[in-house]
């Protein structure tokens, strides 16, 4: 069994995750980060020379690879979702959690993010908080629908989201 952290981005996903691996002493994966190192291109690249649909296929690729493995905290692509064959894979390949924030919020964290500010392209092409809103009207349902728990990283520490999903995760053993 896995534990595969999902959200939009700047929620917690890849921080939440490493802190709880360590905690777990499980391996820790970001999914984007091995989709570059497999396709030796950063996201941006990839969806300036090929498209969202190309990326979107190479991410289909590296969750199935992910869900395949046991024991390890798997921080998705902010879009997994988008994909219900991700989604069906992450449900059989151990238990999902959806880090949420507010539009607020996940904005002060994009822009205090330097990785972030860099390494992601526009989905919209709109304002920074236009693009947040819009993308999570569409995507929150997804989210919604693929998790087995939800937490609001809002106003909780690191170490608060990891307790929690770590009660969360005993009372289902």
């Amino acid at each position: 069994m896995n534990l595969f952290l999902i959200g939009y981005r700047c929620t917690g996903k890849t921080t939440v995750g490493k802190a709880l691996a360590n905690i777990l002493g499980w391996p820790f994966l970001d999914a984007d980060s091995e989709l570059v190192k497999e396709y030796g291109r950063t996201i941006t690249e990839i969806v300036a020379q090929e498209g969202w649909n190309s990326f979107r296929e190479k991410e289909k690729s590296i969750t199935k690879k992910l869900c395949a493995l046991d024991k390890h905290v798997i921080a998705s692509g902010g879009g997994v979702v988008l994909n219900r064959e991700n989604v069906e894979n992450m449900k059989k390949g151990g238990t999902i959690v959806w880090l949420k924030a507010t539009p607020e919020i996940i904005k002060e964290r994009i822009t205090q993010d330097e990785t972030t500010k860099d390494s992601r392209p526009s989905l919209t092409a709109k304002g920074l908080i236009a693009e947040i809103e819009e993308t999570l009207a569409a995507r929150n349902p997804l989210y919604e629908k693929a998790m087995d728990f939800c937490i609001d990283t809002d106003a909780l520490s690191i170490g608060d989201i990891c307790g929690i999903i770590i009660k969360k995760m005993n009372e289902t053993d």
